[in-house]
This record gives structure tokens, sequence and C-alpha cells, in this order.
């Protein structure tokens, strides 16, 4: 009786793999799988969540307003009753950092979204139009980089009473040039691309071809940049606010509140160390992020490449 020999399979091809090639997957959720695996980045954003909360909800835990004043307890330490205290006019201070966290925050990402768009216009259509455009682009942004700005601030936003919203204008129309600069350089590579040069050919309009087609190829430069964009602010308002060209009275923001602890260091501490650390877990916060989210659009990063791994 012959006897029957089974044959043994060939070896794998050395890398090849078995079962079928796992799937692409798209830019977005690359980017955002790249993003999930910064532990920093993460720890940011669920702080920035957090402060977020505190400014939506914190207000419902006091039934004190920040123009509200209690007679009976001038800086008065923390307590049950005040839970940051109160400073030198009964005023809780609890209800001010949470209204003066609110009104930073909407200053500054109002402004870094400002500048942020105001920016990529401006840098991106002087890099697509060339010629006399962009040398007097060139140089509109080089003089105002050179101005003092900060003196003008101050100035502009001392004599308009220190309104909020004339401090978002003054700050985005100061705040856009270096933004600027870097989207032009980097848009000076993109008019060149064949997407750019079909569209031409297809005779779309030159500001359509800025909108639709270089603009949204600066994606990632753009979030990054307006992350950022948000510390810079707040660092910038907290500044003018201390000196007291920003932000004023009866309006709170936390740089009003850090000039008014600053000469009570010693004997009220919780006047000055309430609205620091939220100044510090902001930028912080938002300092992680733009971290985490310049590793998840750089593809020469070291997370990008080990596929998202620390």
């Amino acid at each position: 009786m012959a006897m029957t020999v089974t044959p043994r399979p060939e070896p794998p091809a050395p890398g090849a793999t078995n079962g079928p090639p796992a799937p692409r997957l798209g830019s977005g959720r690359l980017y955002l799988r790249r993003f999930a695996r910064n532990r920093g980045a993460l720890i940011g954003v669920a702080i920035f969540v957090l402060l977020v909360l505190f400014t939506v909800f914190g207000g419902l835990f006091t039934h004190y307003a920040y123009t509200d004043t209690d007679f009976t307890a001038l800086t008065q330490p923390p307590g049950a009753t005040h839970y940051f205290g109160t400073n030198q006019g009964g005023n809780d201070v609890y209800a001010e950092a949470v209204h003066g966290l609110q009104r930073s925050l909407v200053i500054a990402v109002t402004v870094s979204v400002l500048t942020i768009v105001l920016a990529a216009v401006i840098g991106a259509g002087a890099a697509y139009f060339g010629g006399r455009v962009e040398k007097l682009t060139l140089t509109v942004i080089h003089f105002l980089l050179v101005v003092p700005s900060f003196l003008i601030l101050a100035l502009v936003s001392h004599r308009l009473a220190g309104d909020w919203r004339v401090l978002v204008l003054v700050l985005t129309v100061f705040g856009w040039m270096s933004t600027a600069r870097v989207i032009w350089a980097v848009s000076t590579s993109l008019r060149e691309r064949d997407y750019v040069r079909a569209a031409e050919f297809m005779g779309v309009r030159p500001w359509r071809i800025v909108l639709r087609h270089i603009i949204p190829n600066l994606g990632s430069l753009l979030i990054v940049n307006l992350t950022l964009g948000v510390v810079a602010t707040v660092l910038s308002e907290t500044a003018l606010s201390f000196l007291g060209f920003g932000v004023q009275t009866p309006d709170v923001s936390l740089g009003t509140m850090l000039a008014d602890g600053t000469g009570t260091i010693t004997s009220a501490p919780w006047l000055f160390g309430f609205p620091a650390g939220l100044v510090v877990l902001l930028t912080v916060s938002m300092t992680l992020i733009g971290d985490g989210l310049r590793d998840a659009f750089d593809p020469t990063s070291t997370t990008a490449a080990l596929g998202g791994r620390r």
C-alpha cells in the first residue's frame, strides 16, 4: 500500500504578513491617533476642558455675582461662605475668578481666530499675487513689526475706557504680522503646485484660488498657530490689564485680579494666588495642546515616525 506524502507549505517570504493588508487610515484619523498618543497633549486637553467647565458652570456653586459686595467680609480668607475669600472691597474672589477667566478666554479665542484669518488671507494673497502686491505687503508687515505695538495698545485701550471689545480690536490689528510672514513663506512654494496651475488654466479667479486651494493646504500650520496664539493673547491681555491699560472696572479679567492682588501678596495671598494659578493652568494647557498638534501634523516628528508611539 503506497503512502501519500503531503507537501509542506512554503515558508512566507521575508517581510510578508498573513491575511489581508491593514486598511489605510484617513489623514484626519491619523492625526487624531498621533495626538491621542501624546500624553502631554491629553493632559492639556483635560485641563482646558476643566477650565471651560469652570467658566460655564462655576457660577452655579455660589449665590454671589462678581459685582456683589459683602461689607461684613472685607479681605476675608477662603472659607465656607466665600470659597476663594474676598478682596478689599468685599467682592467674592471665586465669582470674580469665574467671570475673569471667562472674559480672558473670550478675548484670547476671539483675537486668535481673527488674527489667524487676517494673517492667512494677507500672507497667502501676497505670496500668490507676487510682484508689487507682495513687495508692498512685506513692507507693511516689516514696518509694523518694528513699531512699539505695546505702547500703542496701551494708549488706545486706555483712551477708550478699557472696553474689552476695543482691546480685541487693537490686539488683532497689531498681532497678525508675524504669523502672516510665516504663512507667506510657506505659500510661496504652494503657488507653484500643479493643482494651483490647473485652477489657473481652468479660469478660476485669483482670490478663489487663494481661498479654496492655497489656504486649505495650510490647515496644520493654521491650527497650531491658532492654539499657540491663545497663549500669547492671554499673556498680552493679562499684562495690559495688570498695568491698567486693558479691561477696566466694573468688568473683571485675570489681569485685573492679578493687579488687585499684587499689593497684598503677604497679607492676603489668595487675592493673587487664585488668578495666578488660573493663568498658569490656561497657558500650560494650551502650550501642551499646541505641542501635541505640532507633533501630530509634522510627518518628520518622532511621534509620526514611530506611528504615534512615544
